[in-house]
Formats: structure tokens, sequence, C-alpha cells
């Protein structure tokens, strides 16, 4: 968006029309400046990446340096905020309640889990943002799969043993972790597929076509895991 198109709907005066029908000016507030700067940082870095340099930054998001500077003091700082809006927000505690409820099955928690956490995440700016991260300093991805390692993954691999049959509570082995990450990747592909690559998923006139997709790769992720995690087997 241009410097000059912006200016006219939502620049640093916003323009209002009272009842006489006579435009007037109103200021906008700190926090909505700032939270207009930080929807435009998201837009740009979903459609450039967040590599480059900060006076084409400046110049994509139609703000001045000074400008910029004064709400978001280096682009880290900037950076944090969008992965903080991006990311951190759309995580639900839900989530881990979900997963630790015993009245479910193992195959109940990953079917609920995974076709909510993809209508949550797999949208056009969390895809291409955390993709074009690990395409450069990684300042995004590395804290998102931080993330995952921390408060997902353990949990899955829990409920992996329990559908297999398994009672160990030890560290996850590399192999279970790299076995459940196909099943992550798989599910996040659907994301890539559209926002990334342009493809449609096959069949995108039903609109339970994704739910099945991933309702598909659970029950076979869950029905390999039997007879590769069998008990005694890591």
């Amino acid at each position: 968006m241009s410097l000059d198109r912006d200016r006219s709907t939502s620049n640093s005066d916003a323009t209002e029309v009272v009842a006489t029908g006579t435009p007037t000016r109103r200021r906008m507030s700190t926090a909505d400046r700032k939270r207009q700067i930080l929807d435009r940082a998201i837009q740009y870095f979903a459609k450039h990446g967040i590599d480059g340099q900060l006076r084409n930054l400046t110049k994509g998001l139609g703000v001045t340096h000074t400008l910029l500077y004064h709400y978001f003091p280096t682009k880290d700082a900037l950076i944090k905020a969008v992965y903080e809006d991006v990311f951190e927000s759309r995580w639900k505690s839900e989530w881990e309640q979900l997963l630790d409820d015993k009245t479910l099955s193992p195959e109940e928690k990953f079917n609920a889990f995974y076709i909510d956490y993809s209508n949550t995440v797999l949208t056009y700016d969390f895809v291409r943002i955390l993709i074009f991260s690990g395409l450069s300093d990684h300042s995004i991805s590395d804290r998102f799969f931080e993330l995952l390692r921390d408060r997902l993954l353990p949990r899955l691999i829990r409920e992996t043993r329990k559908h297999c049959g398994r009672t160990n509570r030890g560290k996850p082995s590399q192999r279970e972790l790299e076995f459940l990450m196909g099943l992550h990747g798989g599910i996040f592909y659907i994301g890539m597929r559209r926002w990334i690559y342009g493809q449609a998923i096959y069949d995108s006139g039903n609109p339970n076509t994704e739910q099945e997709i991933i309702q598909d790769r659970i029950s076979s992720y869950l029905n390999s895991a039997k007879t590769l995690f069998s008990t005694g087997k890591k």
C-alpha cells in the first residue's frame, strides 16, 4: 500500500464525518497507530519475507523511519511483536487440556487437536512468515519449534505410546519424534500447498475435504505406530 493512498484512509490523522456532514480530523491513538504498523508489518513479512534493509521495510509499510522507531526501536523488536501476534497469540491452552483429558482415546485427541490446530494456524500469514523465517535468520521459526517441543510434542508422544499399549514415560526417543514430525509436517503441508505453492486441495468443493485428509493421516500414523513402537520397541 502506498503512502499517498494510505494517508487517505488511516495515517496519523483519520477523517470523521460529523452530523453536519462536514469532515473533521481526529488524531489516531498511540495504541491504534502501533496496531496499524504491526498489521502492516505482518502483511509485509508474509508477502516479502523478513530479510531486507529497514529503508525497504519502512517504504513497504508506508511509514517513516522515525515513526517506526518510535513504536519499535529495532527491527528485532518488530519481529518479536510479529511473532507474539501471529504465533503465540494463536496458541490455545485448551489444546493442552484436551490432550491431557483422560476420558478421551488417543485417536479422539489427535483428531480434535489437529483439526482445530489446522483451522487456527494454517493461515496465509502464519505459514508464509514461518517459511520465510526458516529461510533467513530463524528468529521466528526457532521460537515456534521450541514452543512445540515444550508444550505439544511430549503430549503427542505420550498419547502415541498409550495407543500402542506402552506405559513408558521416559524421554521421547529420536525415532519417536521424527515419526511424529512426519505427521505434523504432513498436516502443515496442507497450508504450504495453499499459501506457498498456490495449489488447491483436491476436491476443494467438499467443505469436509481438509478434515478428512487430516483424519486419514492420523489414522495412518497411529496404525503404523503400533507396528513400529509396539511393547518393547523404541
